[in-house]
């Protein structure tokens, strides 16, 4: 299959086909997503909560997200792989931001980084421009800043909350993002922006009229534990799977079951009978 590539979340925008992008954390996962057809992978800052169980984000590191990102740069052969920037690796300055950047394109092999916040973060974003790493931004819910929000809520219900995430998305755009995120605003407000803005809109809690959907993989799975926010579908419950699978393993254990005669190796009795 043809590499996805910056250039083709615009040509799918222009053409009206929809992109599709998933999380993951890993080779495994990578590739999988990858051989499934999906077209971006991001490596969230999600795999605090996902894969070291912390309660939120915050906790995440750059050396966290350099040495996933590198595992799923290795497994992903089509999609593009977007390296999500982690709290305070881009709010200090311009050049923390770009050396931070940097670092996922340099030593993890990503295609591009994905930064949270709207106006605020146009010179951070224009600077990332300049030096040739492509953006995509990330506006409505940022859960980087969800201790000033007071918790996981829908954003952009007041007109003039839904009026500063539509300056945001046109601020972004000049800015040269190639694509923006929209999370947990109204489908109206998604739809609104998705229009007014020439560049692909990402959604997640944010309806269908998006230009593309993302999700965490573990909830598509039914991996995942913790929050179920409303905008989840899980498509399957391999949870219980790897639940059902793991009693399965230690009972056959406990019984004598497994391993069997098929898993065994042996060694012939005439060498046995040379030991002492």
């Amino acid at each position: 299959m043809k590499k996805f590539t910056v250039t083709s979340f615009q040509n799918a925008k222009d053409k009206g086909e929809k992109i599709s992008m998933l999380t993951a954390y890993d080779f495994t996962t990578a590739q999988l997503l990858d051989d499934a057809g999906v077209d971006s992978i991001l490596v969230g800052d999600s795999l605090g909560m996902t894969m070291l169980g912390y309660e939120t984000t915050l906790e995440v590191t750059m050396d966290d997200m350099i040495h996933h990102t590198k595992a799923v740069v290795r497994g992903a052969k089509r999609a593009l792989v977007i390296g999500d920037m982690p709290f305070l690796s881009y709010h200090v300055s311009v050049e923390d931001t770009i050396r931070n950047a940097g670092r996922f394109i340099k030593e993890a092999g990503a295609h591009a980084v994905k930064l949270e916040g709207g106006i605020e973060m146009v010179d951070k974003i224009k600077a990332l421009v300049a030096a040739k790493i492509p953006v995509v931004g990330h506006i409505g819910l940022t859960p980087q800043s969800v201790n000033m929000f007071g918790g996981f809520k829908v954003q952009g219900k007041s007109a003039e909350q839904a009026q500063a995430i539509i300056d945001d998305a046109r601020a972004l755009e000049e800015a040269g993002v190639f694509a923006i995120v929209l999370e947990c605003v109204p489908s109206e407000l998604a739809k609104k922006i998705t229009d007014i803005v020439g560049i692909p809109t990402i959604g997640i809690g944010a309806g269908k009229d998006c230009d593309g959907q993302v999700l965490v993989i573990q909830d598509v799975l039914g991996m995942y534990q913790g929050l179920q926010p409303k905008f989840v579908k899980r498509y399957k419950e391999t949870g219980l799977d790897i639940i059902e699978a793991t009693k399965a393993y230690i009972n056959e254990i406990n019984e004598g079951v497994f391993p069997a005669k098929e898993h065994t190796f042996t060694i012939k009795e005439e060498v046995l009978e040379k030991l002492y």
